[in-house]
């Protein structure tokens, strides 16, 4: 009997320590969490579509999440990608959703929050 891989999450972060914290919580809950400092870094390294869902953070030097998702879009990718933002500007959700991310989180979320977007981008795989 074989069993099913992990979902692989990239985790896209400018921030070295929550991104180091969301691989390991992710690992915790059954997923396969990789992290990456910039979205350059995840699309020169990896390629986007060795991953079953993007974490990416919204605001990051060089190549935003958004940009990242924009991007995604273009080339069409669906891969699910859920933002985090710790800014709370006018207009960031409405933009983050139309431009096709499944979730905005807000800095700092809670697991709670995280799991229901995983579940979304991931029905019925391993973890979620």
């Amino acid at each position: 009997m074989s069993l099913a891989a992990a979902p692989r999450i990239a985790i896209i972060d400018d921030d070295e320590y929550l991104r180091l914290a969301l691989v390991g919580l992710l690992r915790s809950l059954g997923y396969e969490g990789r992290g990456y400092a910039s979205a350059e870094q995840f699309a020169t390294v990896v390629g986007e579509r060795d991953s079953d869902c993007i974490l990416t953070d919204y605001h990051m030097p060089g190549a935003s999440g958004l940009d990242l998702l924009r991007n995604l879009r273009a080339a069409g990718n669906a891969t699910p990608v859920i933002l985090m933002s710790a800014r709370s500007e006018p207009g960031l959700r409405e933009r983050a959703l139309a431009d096709g991310a499944l979730c905005l989180l807000a800095k700092p979320f809670e697991e709670a929050q995280l799991l229901h977007c995983l579940r979304q981008a991931l029905p019925g795989m391993a973890g979620s």
